[in-house]
């Protein structure tokens, strides 16, 4: 079992250079949908009026599927002076890890089923009223104190246990006004731009590019999360002007596999794994707009941009420096309070551009030969057949041996052809042992493996089952339909539920 360890702050209190919650004039949209348009003025009564409802608690614990739903809930925490907490997943195991270091938090979403599981009751939650309170317009816009700590993020746990992350309104303002500049070009003048988001806002991609930019930069978000191609086509077309599509390599392969047809786009973004070159290509051809691949991290947030389809660097986005050191690369921006030490390897280069070598992590050393798991990782994808896989390197043995593990979706193909095939690409010794042909790898909503659910499957092999809330990369089903299990976490806190009427 991860654990998450790590001491908090109490919310720090009110200080200077204090900005509005949300930019813009009242009567520009702040979402859309299939009921129209929600206009600012309209939200900052809803978040104002929910914010009164709140419990007195400092920390919360947003689980709200529906992305409106999300971010007045958001916006009501920041005025009640609280802490959002964004767990690595919506899972029951991951929710319970994060609030056993947060006792004093709550947990708010928009359904009496929260997360992905029904499996017991959520202590202290909170079922947001249906519709949502409006407060009287009126009145000057709320501010938000720029040193209030409003989140914090946790990363998700595929390279150990989770870390947590804070993130001031301030830190949020500076790394908006950064990804507004990187996506200028693809956003429309005069206008206000209208996003279609597929990520979970829960997610620190998901938080910049469909919570922060509808308060901090100005645009409109669609109201809900599709998840299904058809969905997302429907998601699309309801915008008045050509959207911005914000995705996952996941979801963009299920896109351009599905053969639907899309409405006009002003372009897609997509991040939280590497993006195929081939499907970049295969996206842009497809879909008739820029792939724009995006580059950041719980930790650092976006801090970099390229078009995979036609460039192997990175461009640093304005404000951000990477600096070499001798054992990391050093990340500094306007946005972080200070230098970040980038968890990937990486080759700098003239003009404020990058290319990645791999990660830190990724780094193998084994009879005095070198290797990295991405590069064995992709010669494994390589071979003719397998559709998914992923290496780990497990822990050491009784005798100090750390060997590779490898989980495979190849249907046709047993374990020694794969090996064979593998053979003929890499030194022997970097050969994975055990290799597991599974049906599906444990991948979560954002397409990310968690170490612990990928060791979890190596230990079972071909009958894995998808742990609480894991979506399975080969399931045509939505993974918020996943089938509840027993629950991971047991113990006897008392149950209390709000429901605000």
């Amino acid at each position: 079992m991860s654990a998450v360890i790590e001491t908090h702050p109490r919310q720090p209190a009110a200080g200077a250079q204090a900005t509005p919650l949300a930019v813009g004039a009242p009567g520009r949209p702040v979402a859309f949908g299939a009921g129209g348009s929600v206009a600012q003025a309209d939200f900052v009564a809803e978040a104002t009026a929910l914010a009164a409802l709140l419990p007195d608690r400092p920390y919360a614990v947003n689980l709200c599927e529906h992305r409106y739903a999300f971010l007045v809930a958001f916006a009501a925490a920041m005025l009640r002076g609280q802490t959002t907490l964004l767990p690595p997943s919506r899972t029951r195991h991951a929710i319970d890890e994060v609030r056993a270091h947060h006792p004093d938090s709550y947990c708010l979403g928009d359904s009496d089923a929260a997360g992905y599981e029904a499996i017991a009751p959520l202590p202290q939650y909170l079922r947001l009223p249906d519709p949502l309170p409006r407060a009287a317009h009126g009145g000057d816009m709320p501010q938000v104190a720029g040193d209030a700590t409003v989140a914090i993020g946790y990363t998700s746990g595929s390279t150990g246990a989770p870390k947590a992350n804070h993130k001031t309104w301030r830190s949020f303002a500076a790394s908006t006004a950064q990804n507004m500049a990187a996506l200028a070009d693809l956003l429309p003048a005069g206008a206000t731009a209208h996003i279609v988001a597929t990520v979970p806002p829960q997610h620190m991609y998901g938080m910049e590019m469909s919570v922060l930019l509808p308060l901090v930069g100005g645009v409109a978000v669609h109201d809900a999360r599709p998840f299904f191609p058809v969905d997302i086509a429907a998601a699309l077309a309801a915008a008045p002007l050509p959207p911005l599509l914000v995705t996952t390599p996941v979801h963009l392969r299920a896109l351009v596999e599905s053969g639907i047809a899309l409405p006009p786009l002003a372009g897609i973004v997509a991040s939280t794994a590497a993006l195929p070159v081939e499907l970049a290509v295969a996206a842009e051809t497809r879909f008739g707009c820029e792939v724009r691949e995006l580059f950041g991290s719980t930790e650092t947030c976006i801090l970099a941009r390229r078009r995979t389809a036609c460039e192997e660097e990175w461009t640093l986005l304005p404000g951000v420096e990477l600096l070499p050191r001798p054992d990391r690369t050093m990340v500094h921006a306007a946005h972080l309070a200070t230098a970040v030490a980038l968890a990937d390897i990486v080759e700098l280069r003239p003009g404020g551009r990058f290319r990645l070598c791999g990660r830190q992590s990724d780094l193998l050393e084994i009879a005095g030969k070198r290797a990295s798991l991405g590069d064995l990782t992709r010669r494994l994808l390589a071979i003719p057949g397998v559709v998914d896989a992923a290496l780990l390197q497990l822990d050491p043995d009784a005798f100090g041996v750390r060997r590779l593990a490898a989980a495979v979706v190849a249907p046709g193909l047993d374990e020694a052809a794969i090996l064979a095939a593998l053979r003929q690409a890499v030194d022997p010794v970097f050969l994975p042992r055990p290799l597991r042909l599974v049906t599906a790898l444990p991948r979560n909503e954002t397409g990310k493996l968690p170490r612990e659910a990928l060791l979890a499957l190596l230990q079972h092999g071909g009958a894995w089952a998808p742990p609480q809330g894991l979506a399975a990369t080969q399931s045509s089903r939505d993974p918020r339909e996943t089938a509840p299990a027993p629950s991971l976490f047991t113990g006897s806190a008392p149950v209390t539920t709000w429901r605000i009427e």
